[in-house]
């Protein structure tokens, strides 16, 4: 079971590594993967768990016919044969701050992961900001979500996009 209080892991897994850069919409099985918070509430926003969780210590206990990516949210490593990787960039963090307006005041959520985020690397505040509000795993008919989730489209296309429904 997860709870806020949940026993550190292992300092090696658990600490962001600098050298590595971590992907806060990572995978959920991959070796190193961690669960850094769970969806919750009625608006579906990331509440960050106090420590990371190894991710393959709570993969079992979910039911089977439940995708852990709906409710729990994994960091894993940055891979270089990501779609959403050009060169060093994630193009996926410019279309999440592209797409989504950041929350009004407040601090940005405490996530032991800054250190080694590529999201925190490359947009700073403004990633992170938006991280909570974010899943991993979204409903077919959230028409936004999957256009941010496609690695073809371009932050200019998310704009014209968001305008468009505004008129």
């Amino acid at each position: 079971m997860l709870t806020r209080g949940h026993a550190r892991p292992d300092a090696a897994v658990a600490e962001a590594d600098t050298r590595t850069s971590w992907c806060p919409s990572g995978a959920a099985h991959a070796p190193e993967s961690l669960v850094l918070g769970v969806r919750s509430g009625l608006d579906g926003q990331v509440t960050y768990l106090a420590d990371a969780v190894p991710a393959a210590a709570v993969l079992d206990q979910i039911p089977e016919d439940i995708e852990p990516r709906r409710i729990l949210r994994f960091a894993s490593h940055c891979v270089t044969d990501c779609a959403n990787r050009r060169g060093g960039d994630c193009t996926l963090v410019e279309r999440v701050v592209a797409a989504y307006p950041a929350p009004a005041g407040g601090a940005v959520p405490r996530c032991h992961l800054r250190a080694g985020c590529q999201w925190w690397a490359q947009a700073g505040v403004e990633g992170c900001r938006r991280c909570p509000a974010l899943a991993t795993r979204h409903p077919a008919d959230d028409e936004l979500a999957s256009l941010v989730a496609d690695p073809d489209v371009t932050p200019e296309q998310l704009a014209a996009w968001t305008a468009a429904r505004r008129d």
